[in-house]
């Protein structure tokens, strides 16, 4: 076979397996259908902080009906900002830095974290440590689902999505550290 009629067929060849990219069983296929009960005990994130200063977010999540949640999880939107100046390549701008985001908890998903099934009556908490490395006052919120494919809902006590929103100033001066002479530990102010 001369290289012109192979370089063709290697040609024919990756175009059909282009083609057959993206088929498959869908992604939600074993997502169960249907509503689950669950509500927010906890959720803290210090409203003053500093720049360079990590911190936590925890959000404790409350499967409080009758049925399994399928796969609890939690969609933090604020830990960047859109940056408005024209012309750039990628305008988001992280805010805070997530050095570490719940244990367990990572998925394709941008902002969301999943941590499995959850029980009736049981709490399962989502726990970031993050460092904010941009001066300013800023919104964070984060809604809960049971699912990560739209099929299994959350819905908080009095119907809808359950949710919650921080208000959170960053100064720009960094948190004061200083050694303790006896521990050897740092101490921050």
């Amino acid at each position: 076979m001369g290289m012109g009629r192979r370089a063709t067929l290697v040609g024919a060849l990756l175009a059909l397996g282009m083609v057959g990219c993206g088929g498959g069983a869908r992604q939600d296929k074993n997502e169960p259908s249907g509503t689950f009960d669950v509500r927010v005990v906890r959720a803290t994130f210090p409203t003053a902080q500093h720049i360079a200063g990590q911190t936590r977010l925890r959000i404790a999540v409350r499967n409080t009906g009758n049925q399994t949640v399928p796969n609890v999880a939690v969609t933090v939107h604020g830990f960047t900002r859109r940056d408005t100046q024209p012309g750039l390549a990628d305008p988001t701008k992280p805010v805070w830095i997530v050095d570490r985001g719940p244990k367990g908890g990572d998925t394709a998903y941008v902002g969301t974290w999943a941590l499995g099934e959850l029980a009736p009556k049981q709490t399962r908490v989502f726990e970031w440590r993050v460092t904010p490395i941009q001066p300013g006052v800023y919104k964070v919120s984060y809604e809960i689902a049971a699912g990560l494919n739209g099929k299994a809902k959350a819905r908080a006590a009095g119907g809808g999505i359950p949710q919650g929103r921080f208000t959170i100033r960053v100064s720009g001066k960094p948190p004061q550290a200083r050694v303790n002479p006896a521990t050897g530990a740092v101490e921050r102010s």
